[in-house]
């Protein structure tokens, strides 16, 4: 017999008809991030300085009549807030009446204030009550005494989201507001907020939570969930969640879902499960990875990504991976202690140690930079995958290149003593990262030493010239500003010329370097623009730069200024202003030089001009 009720009987279905329990029978199920919000200041992790300040607030009577909680999404500003008006609103009947922080046991309106369902305790959404009427019923609110709890409070989430006429109408209130009345804001963006709403608020910045405590947290959760997880995909879920216990505990539930071991009797989540549903890189290849960059294999490298990439691992994710493995290995050489953090794994730790020794700190800066640079331009190419090959090639290709204390080394060994003549091939100062790499499992210290005495010292008989070293540069295609503008049309580049011509009020120009102050509507990308431009056509590194000084009229102002000047002298000239008298409504729309007249010319034909030009001046309009 099945345990399903039944059908016909329970719920008056169709006879034949499995349908399944009411809904009301179960209770719904409540995503990990929401029943497990902390209720009480013990309860929340990794904001123990801002715990610590409330606690002694509270236990001294300095509570402040306003709070502003700003940080990263997921920290806990919300929840702050609520335990915050728990805190004010403290009663427990016949041992409690006052605000505490201590709060062992649910008071009399703590369950109403959790469930944001308490009259006294309002929450408003700033996102979508922006405007100065939402925040008029505020303040003709505030008036009145709270009906149930013992203070009237305020919750403001997203505050930066309210308009300048909302944040000027809540200024007085918030400065001098009425003895039952708190006000607590919450934003993600305190720029935002007007400084004069600042200046009102004591200020709380919450942190991120540290990846270890975040995994503490997280192995809590799963022990009382009854699931099982590895410790590895605990680490891997904190360190995606980036400081934010909300996404952590999303993450958490989703790996759950993915790895469907809630319920089942031995089941557990394993890191590799994890990996996937991420599209993370395994850590162990992207070590290897790195090798096989430091090492210059650019086939091996190659290789490993594409690996990568078939296990479902995202092009841009083994970049940032890879970046944060360099942070990590700079990290060690500079500071040892960094391999106890507990987010990172015992394979980690050995081989980046080994790294660290291995590769001197200009190395690692200069995969990191080109790292950084690649990693933009992964997510913007439309071939992600082909992107990050070009990018492995630079890096693995840059690996073999001296840094520049080695560069310097080489140049000053290469140069010859005692006048004998140059040596036909410099001997390396050092091993390149690649050679420190290959030469054996066990990684040395590679540094360097500096260049002693003079950099390069040239060796030459008394009668022979001195040689040049830097030749003359070549001659530009313009000299002037002028001469520019008129190149730049040449060039065919309309939109630069017109700019330059309409924006640029120039300071100074000369080879090399240009300044200059923008018009009115002018782009501030022009100074871009141009360092570009003229680096690609001239060859030659430029600074262009926007002065603070007033700078020349531009070339359109002055045309426009002579075209002026013009109209006004030829206004001037008795026949014009006759001209003008007989004709009212007509204006000069063109001043034109004569051109030159020929050498004899006959009156008849001069006086024929004359009249068939004053005759082509007048329309049927002007008669």
């Amino acid at each position: 017999m099945s345990d399903r009720p039944d059908p016909a009987g329970e719920t008056g279905a169709l006879p034949g008809l499995a349908l399944d329990p009411p809904a009301a029978a179960a209770a719904p199920y409540r995503v990990l991030a929401r029943k497990y919000r902390p209720s009480t200041f013990d309860d929340l992790i990794g904001q123990e300085p801002m715990v610590r300040t409330l606690s002694n607030a509270f236990a001294a009577g300095r509570i402040h009549q306003a709070y502003i909680l700003t940080g990263v999404r997921g920290v806990g500003k919300t929840t702050t807030a609520r335990i915050l008006a728990r805190a004010f609103n403290y009663e427990l009947p016949g041992k409690v009446d006052a605000p505490t922080v201590h709060m062992p046991e649910p008071g009399v309106h703590c369950q109403a204030i959790i469930e944001s369902r308490h009259v006294d305790v309002i929450e408003m959404d700033a996102a979508s009550h922006t405007g100065i009427d939402d925040v008029r019923e505020i303040i003709d609110n505030a008036r009145y005494k709270p009906v149930m709890a013992r203070t009237k409070v305020y919750i403001i989430d997203e505050v930066h989201m309210l308009s300048k006429a909302a944040f000027n109408g809540l200024l007085k209130t918030l400065e001098e507001p009425p003895e039952h009345v708190k006000f607590l804001f919450a934003t993600t963006e305190i720029d935002k907020v007007p400084v004069t709403v600042r200046s009102r608020c004591q200020r709380f910045d919450l942190r991120r939570i540290e990846a270890d405590a975040l995994t503490r947290h997280l192995a809590g959760i799963c022990g009382k969930e009854g699931v099982a997880v590895a410790d590895e995909a605990l680490a891997l879920i904190a360190r995606a969640a980036e400081g934010s216990a909300r996404d952590a505990l999303s993450l958490l539930d989703q790996a759950i879902a993915h790895s469907g071991s809630h319920g089942a009797r031995g089941a557990r989540i394993e890191a590799e499960e994890v990996r996937r549903m991420l599209g993370l890189a395994d850590r162990a290849r992207v070590i290897d990875l790195f090798e096989q960059l430091m090492r210059g294999e650019v086939a091996g490298a190659l290789d490993l990504l594409k690996e990568q990439y078939d296990h479902g691992a995202d092009p841009a994710q083994i970049l940032a991976d890879l970046a944060g493995f360099v942070h990590f290995v700079t990290r060690l050489k500079i500071v040892p202690e960094a391999a106890r953090d507990p987010s990172v794994t015992p394979e980690e730790a050995r081989r980046g140690a080994e790294l660290s020794r291995a590769l001197g700190v200009r190395v690692l800066t200069r995969a990191w930079q080109m790292l950084l640079k690649g990693l933009q331009e992964v997510r913007e190419a439309p071939r992600p995958l082909a992107a990050a090959d070009m990018v492995l090639v630079r890096i693995a290709h840059a690996a073999d290149l001296p840094t520049l204390d080695e560069a310097l080394r080489r140049l000053e060994e290469s140069a010859p003593a005692g006048g004998a003549g140059p040596r036909p091939a410099a001997a390396p100062s050092g091993p390149t990262p690649s050679a420190l790499l290959a030469a054996a499992p066990s990684f040395v210290e590679a540094r360097p030493e500096p260049p002693r005495g003079p950099v390069m010292a040239l060796a030459r008989s008394p009668a022979e010239p001195a040689p040049q070293l830097r030749a003359e540069p070549a001659p530009l295609p313009f000299a002037t500003f002028a001469e520019f503008v008129a190149f730049v049309e040449r060039q065919r580049d309309i939109q630069l010329k017109l700019a330059l011509e309409r924006d640029v009020r120039l300071v100074s120009f000369e080879r090399g370097r240009m300044e200059f102050a923008l018009a009115p509507g002018g782009s501030n990308q022009l100074p871009q623009l141009l360092s570009r431009r003229l680096q690609e056509w001239t060859g030659e590194r430029w600074m262009v730069a926007l002065s603070q000084q007033p700078g020349a009229p531009t070339l359109a102002e002055t045309r426009e200024s002579q075209r002026r000047r013009a109209f006004d002298a030829v206004a001037d000239e008795p026949a014009v202003r006759s001209l003008l008298a007989a004709f009212p409504g007509a204006e000069i729309v063109e001043v034109r030089k004569p051109r030159d007249e020929p050498e004899s010319v006959a009156p008849d034909e001069a006086a024929d001009e004359d009249v068939a030009y004053v005759e082509e001046s007048v329309t049927e309009d002007d008669l």
